[in-house]
């Protein structure tokens, strides 16, 4: 069965993927236009990871029978084209999970501690922390860390904050039977919490649900990090509250434009943590992702039921 993985890989898992029993898996970088749609004209499954697979990608591979998303968010797939072949449509949920938990915390604690400004300075010949400095630089312990939704990443997040001595907040459409933190409406979140993370998806209703006005709720001081989609935040007015001083900080593995550009004001500011959209990448979500992907290909090809199908 032909495969196509629209994302680079480095040697290890390139050599992982090429030994996958059973599959023939041409491995694509999304900046390679041109060889992904020769790819795609054979390809059976597509395996999805964040470039968006439109109707002009799905028009352009007659034989496709499944895309296959790598990951769990699928707004970067154009469902309707796709139920219009009649090509299915899968996701992952909770294959990443750990990994973006690791990174939310990570991106609290390096933001906390303005760690890529001693990291930049020390290699630059630095030593002591300025004042300036040393005046922003805080722990989590004792903080009151707001979780925005409370699936997969925040039940694996929720427990270590609370280990750390953080009090945590958290809103979602019910309370969660088991959930370590008070379930609390989204603005008493936003009035309260010194650190927010976000962990719900895309869509129409969260497009912007950190926008000018939810900002204006935050205390002064707080904190965001977004490990989810860039969509979710009004990045302008995200910017202009950072640079206002209203925000503290803010570490973003995710922008409302991806790839993003680097003239983007929003990377020239002190208190800003970034990274390109990485969190879920590790040999571990890797190594469980694509376990999962290779037995719907074999569902597939035995007319079995698909996992975790969406569409």
């Amino acid at each position: 069965m032909k495969v196509v993985f629209h994302y680079a890989a480095g040697p290890a898992l390139a050599a992982q993927l090429h030994a996958a029993p059973g599959l023939e898996v041409d491995v694509c970088p999304e900046d390679d236009d041109a060889g992904f749609l020769a790819a795609m004209a054979e390809a059976e499954v597509l395996w999805h990871v964040l470039k968006p697979c439109t109707a002009a990608v799905i028009a352009a591979a007659p034989k496709l029978r499944l895309i296959q998303k790598i990951g769990v968010g699928v707004n970067t797939i154009d469902i309707a084209a796709a139920q219009a072949r009649g090509i299915a449509v899968c996701n992952l949920p909770g294959t990443n999970a750990q990994a973006v938990a690791e990174m939310a915390l990570l991106l609290m604690l390096a933001t906390l501690r303005r760690l890529p400004q001693f990291d930049a300075s020390l290699r630059a010949g630095g030593w002591a922390a300025s004042p300036e400095v040393q005046d922003h630089l805080g722990e989590l312990h004792g903080r009151t860390v707001g979780l925005v939704g409370y699936g997969d990443i925040p039940k694996r997040l929720a427990p270590v904050l609370a280990a750390l001595g953080c009090r945590v907040l958290y809103t979602a459409r019910s309370p969660k039977p088991g959930a370590i933190g008070d379930f609390v409406d989204p603005p008493t979140l936003l009035a309260h919490s010194d650190v927010i993370s976000l962990h719900v998806p895309l869509t129409p209703e969260t497009s912007h649900l950190i926008d000018a006005a939810a900002i204006a709720q935050m205390k002064p001081g707080a904190i965001l990090v977004n490990t989810a989609r860039g969509g979710l935040v009004d990045q302008p007015a995200l910017t202009a509250a950072l640079a206002a001083g209203h925000l503290g900080g803010a570490g973003l593995d995710v922008f409302a434009h991806e790839p993003a550009d680097p003239a983007d004001p929003l990377f020239h500011l002190p208190n800003v943590v970034v990274a390109p959209h990485v969190a879920w990448v590790t040999t571990g979500t890797f190594d469980r992702s694509f376990a999962l992907a290779a037995e719907n290909c074999r569902r597939l090809a035995a007319g079995e039921p698909l996992l975790h199908r969406v569409a």
